[in-house]
C-alpha cells in the first residue's frame, strides 16, 4: 500500500517540503491545478479526522512562559494523529501518531508544509487510508484556496474536508442558533463563495467548513454535520485533537523537551 501511495503522489506532482516561503507559495499555485471541487467520492465506509500537536525541545522549555503564538513559531516538533471510525456509525476502528521534526517555519498560509509531512507520517501507519479525510484546518477557504486540507487531498488523491475553528479568510452572515443551519463564507475581495459557517450545535459558535478535495462543499457540510455527536467539533477531529494532547502530555511527562 506504501509504494501505491507513493507512486499515486509522484503521478499528482510531488514537491519537495523543505521549500522557500516563497517556493511554497509557488507550488501552492501550481498544485491548485490540479484540486476538484466536485463530488468523487466513492463509497465511504471509514472516516478520519487529523490534527497536529506542537512542542518545543530544548532545555528549560517547560519552565518558558510564552503566548501561543510564540509557542507555534518557536516549535521544533510536530506530535500528528489520525483517529479512524467507520461511518456512519462512527465506531473507532484504529489510530496512529507520529512524532516529527519540523523543517518549515510558522507562516499563516503555508501551514500545510509545516503540518503535512508529520501527518503522512502517522496516515503510513495505518492498515489502511481510510475513504475521508477531515482536517483541521482550511481547505478552499484560503488566499490561494490551497490551504491544508486541499494539499493533502492533492497530494493523496483523496477526498478531504477543512474543517476550522476560527476564520483564516473570510465573512459571514448572521447565523441562526440551531443545529444544522450554515451560511456561506465569502471572500471580500471578490465576492466569491469561499467555505461555509455550519453550526454544530444548537447556540454554540459556528465551525468554518471548506472543500478539501474531491468533495462539494455542499457535501462537505452534510459529512461534517453527520460526524458531528452534539459537540462544537466534530467527532473525528475533536478526537485526533484530544490524543494529541495525550501524546504531547505523555512526551512532556518522559523529559522529551529537556534534550
Amino acid at each position: 500500500m506504501k509504494d501505491m501511495k507513493k507512486k499515486r503522489a509522484r503521478e499528482e506532482g510531488a514537491h519537495r517540503w523543505d521549500v522557500t516561503p516563497e517556493q511554497a507559495r509557488k507550488i501552492q499555485e501550481e498544485l491548485r491545478e490540479k484540486w476538484e471541487g466536485r463530488n468523487r467520492l466513492g463509497e465511504i465506509r471509514t472516516v478520519a479526522g487529523l490534527d497536529a500537536a506542537f512542542m518545543v525541545t530544548e532545555s528549560q522549555a517547560l519552565n518558558k512562559k510564552t503566548s501561543r503564538w510564540d509557542r507555534l513559531r518557536k516549535a521544533n516538533r510536530a506530535i500528528a494523529c489520525v483517529v479512524v471510525y467507520w461511518f456512519p456509525e462512527l465506531v473507532e476502528l484504529e489510530r496512529a501518531y507520529a512524532v516529527v521534526p519540523l523543517k518549515f517555519p510558522y507562516i499563516p498560509g503555508l501551514l500545510s508544509f509545516r503540518e503535512i509531512p508529520p501527518l503522512l507520517a502517522a496516515l503510513s501507519k495505518l492498515r489502511e487510508m481510510p475513504d475521508l479525510l477531515f482536517c483541521d484546518g482550511h481547505g478552499y477557504a484560503h488566499p490561494r484556496r490551497f490551504g491544508l486540507a486541499a494539499h493533502l487531498g492533492v497530494w493523496l488523491d483523496r477526498p478531504t474536508i477543512g474543517c476550522a475553528k476560527s476564520i483564516l479568510l473570510g465573512e459571514h452572515a448572521e447565523l441562526e442558533a440551531k443545529k444544522g443551519n450554515w451560511t456561506p463564507l465569502i471572500d471580500p475581495k471578490n465576492a466569491q463563495r469561499i467555505g461555509a459557517a455550519v453550526r454544530t450545535r444548537d447556540g454554540v459558535k459556528p465551525v468554518y467548513v471548506s472543500q478539501g478535495n474531491r468533495v462539494s462543499l455542499e457535501t462537505s457540510i452534510r459529512l461534517t454535520l453527520a460526524v458531528s455527536d452534539g459537540f462544537r467539533i466534530p467527532l473525528p477531529t475533536r478526537e485526533a485533537d484530544r490524543y494529541a494532547g495525550v501524546i504531547k502530555r505523555k512526551l512532556l511527562t518522559r523529559g522529551l523537551c529537556k534534550k
